[in-house]
């Protein structure tokens, strides 16, 4: 009986509580027009940005991630390349620096999107046709397999400003949009070093501007 009876009492309890909270909750609502409009934000924000104090990152920082990973391999894959097709020691030297710089930049955008739960672009995704911040379509990259010595030279350095520019274009997005601070100075470190790769680039190819 005494069971029973405490029930009672505890879900009387509860539902005191609820009509409180109700109460309240009209109360605040029913005010001045200010005031309800001041309430009907501030009862939003909350829940608006809850998900993102997940790691403190949001949705631009995921996108920047599952971006740049497919976007370094691929600058990493054409790196490769030039070790063995590239007749410039200046290009080779140059080719060297982005693997050594892309490489662990891949490695910490991988470790923050398993972090957040999120999807870790899987090898080989980011090829075909699609422009994505300067990617290198299929044929693209078969035009550079296939050239090698000055043409080499020339198509990497063509297509590897044109890749730098995707990425820093990407970084500028995460500088301005992105919440997790990491992935904001690594976009800042990106647009300093690839920024700077470009000028070396363009001046190996005889571009002035």
């Amino acid at each position: 009986m005494t069971t029973k009876r405490s029930l009672i009492r505890r879900a009387t309890a509860v539902a005191t509580t609820a009509t409180a909270a109700l109460a309240l909750a009209a109360c605040g609502g029913n005010g001045d027009d200010t005031g309800s409009a001041h309430n009907g934000h501030s009862t939003a924000s909350p829940s608006a940005s809850a998900p993102a104090q997940q790691g403190d990152h949001n949705a631009t920082d995921v996108t920047f991630a599952q971006g740049m990973i497919p976007h370094h391999r691929q600058a990493i894959e054409m790196a490769d390349l030039a070790a063995t097709r590239a007749e410039s020691a200046e290009v080779k030297k140059l080719a060297g620096e982005i693997k050594k710089a892309q490489d662990p930049e891949i490695k910490t955008l991988s470790g923050w999107l398993t972090s957040w739960g999120e999807q870790v672009p899987a090898v080989g995704t980011g090829h075909g046709g699609h422009d994505m911040s300067g990617m290198m379509s299929a044929e693209e990259m078969k035009q550079l397999e296939s050239s090698s010595g000055k043409a080499f030279d020339a198509a990497f350095l063509q297509m590897m400003v044109k890749h730098h520019e995707g990425a820093v274009a990407m970084a500028k997005t995460e500088q301005s949009d992105g919440k997790y601070q990491p992935a904001k100075e690594m976009a800042g470190a990106i647009i300093t070093s690839q920024s700077a790769e470009i000028a070396r680039m363009n001046t190996l190819l005889g571009n002035k501007s």
